[in-house]
C-alpha cells in the first residue's frame, strides 16, 4: 500500500515543522505540505490529494472545525486528527459528531503520538481495502483499529495511557525483537513492577508472547514480543 498522505496545520510554525518531523518518523507516512491558516489548508486540500489532516483547532481566520465542516460538506473523504489544546468537551463533541477520527492533545510526546498514526494506519489499511466484509466480527475489528483499548475493558489498576506508552515500544522492535520488563520500563519511565504487570496482562490477552532470554548468568530472563 502507498504511503498515508499527510498536510499538517498549525498557525505555530515551529509546532507544525515539529509535527511534520514526528510524522516523516513514522513509517508509512509522507508529508504532502505544511500550512499555516484555515483559507491555506483548504487550498491545500483542493490542489492534491490528502489521505489525513492533522488539524489544529485555534488558527488564525478559521476555526479548525470549519475546515472540517467544510470538508464533509465537499463530499472528502480525508481524514482528520484534531491536534489541538482544546480541551473542552464541547468541543470534543463537535468535532466527533463531524467524525473527527481522532483528538490529541497538547502537549504530547513522540511515543504518544506514533501510537496515534499507527492506530490510524491499521484503521486506513482494514477500511481501504477491496470487496465487502464477511462478518460484524471485522467491521468491529476496524473501528478497535482506531481507536485501540477502552479504558473500561483493562483490569482494576491498569490504565490506557501507560498501556498505550508500553505497546508504542514494543511496535519499536524488528520482526525478532523482544523486551525485558526492566527495559519496557526504562523506555517509559514506569516501575519495572507495573512494566511486568501490562506485559502479563498483554501476554494474558495475546497480544504479547513471553520467550526465554539466554546468555547471562543464572535463570533466563523473560522477554516479551509482539505476537
Amino acid at each position: 500500500m502507498s504511503a498515508i498522505r499527510v498536510l499538517v496545520v498549525d498557525d505555530e510554525p515551529l509546532i507544525a515543522e515539529a509535527h511534520a518531523a514526528y510524522t516523516r518518523r513514522v513509517e508509512g507516512f509522507e508529508v504532502t505540505g505544511v500550512a499555516h491558516t484555515g483559507r491555506a489548508a483548504l487550498a491545500a486540500l483542493r490542489a492534491s490529494g490528502v489521505d489525513l489532516v492533522l488539524l489544529d483547532l485555534h488558527l488564525p481566520d478559521l476555526h479548525g472545525l470549519e475546515i472540517v465542516r467544510a470538508l464533509r460538506a465537499a463530499g472528502s473523504p480525508t481524514d482528520v486528527l484534531a491536534v489541538t489544546s482544546a480541551r473542552d468537551l464541547a468541543m470534543v463533541r463537535s468535532a466527533a459528531a463531524l467524525g473527527v477520527a481522532h483528538y490529541l492533545l497538547k502537549p504530547f510526546t513522540f511515543a504518544g503520538f506514533r501510537d496515534k498514526l499507527e492506530r490510524y494506519a491499521e484503521y486506513h489499511r482494514r477500511l481501504h481495502g477491496d470487496g465487502q466484509v464477511a462478518a460484524q466480527h471485522e467491521i468491529d475489528r476496524v473501528f478497535a483499529a482506531l481507536r485501540g483499548t477502552p479504558a473500561d475493558s483493562l483490569p482494576k489498576g491498569l490504565d490506557a495511557a501507560t498501556l498505550d506508552l508500553v505497546l508504542a515500544a514494543l511496535r519499536t522492535l524488528p520482526a525478532t525483537g523482544g523486551l525485558s520488563a526492566a527495559e519496557i520500563a526504562s523506555r517509559t519511565g514506569v516501575s519495572r513492577v507495573t512494566a511486568r504487570r501490562y506485559l502479563e496482562y498483554l501476554a494474558g490477552t495475546g497480544r504479547v508472547v513471553r520467550a526465554p532470554r539466554y546468555g547471562g548468568p543464572g535463570r533466563p530472563e523473560v522477554e516479551y514480543r509482539p505476537s
